[in-house]
């Protein structure tokens, strides 16, 4: 009995702490927060762009899948890289900030490896967290929105 009711207090604690991951797959576009402290490069880290989808979307983090888990010589983890992400929902493109706390090499052979990187959103605009956070809960578009189906008459 006792048992039961702080496992009980416990899981309530953990949903309270712990934001909860839903599946949704959705486009995503990252690219670097420019760095004042890089020197000369040759291209403006602005202008590397790396797409992929989404595994796993949360109030406070993403998980996403690309093809490689730096651009050139940059890292989309470590260090406390501040990274731009741009998601594709039902509703429109919502941009936020993130930092990229780890990451795994996912796929069977080197030719099909793809990287799934987990990340702590840091930075979003009112705008962008509304429609985010409608899309966390319902997982749709919001009402009054265009949305194209099939008739099935």
């Amino acid at each position: 009995m006792i048992r039961k009711l702080v496992s009980k207090f416990r899981k309530t604690i953990t949903e309270r702490v712990i934001s909860p991951r839903k599946a949704f797959e959705v486009p995503i576009k990252i690219w670097f927060q420019p760095d004042k402290n890089t020197g000369k490069l040759k291209m403006p880290v602005e202008n590397l762009v790396i797409t992929g989808e989404t595994k796993d979307l949360s109030r406070s983090g993403i998980g996403f899948v690309v093809a490689a888990i730096r651009i050139q010589e940059n890292y989309l983890v470590g260090e406390g890289r501040v990274l731009n992400a741009e998601l594709d929902l039902p509703d429109g493109k919502v941009q936020m900030q993130i930092v990229g706390t780890r990451y795994e090499q996912v796929g069977q052979h080197i030719s099909t490896a793809r990287f799934l990187v987990g990340a702590k959103i840091t930075e979003m605009t009112k705008e962008n967290h509304e429609a985010y956070e409608h899309f966390l809960r319902y997982g749709k578009r919001k009402k009054g929105s265009l949305e194209l189906g099939i008739d099935k008459s």
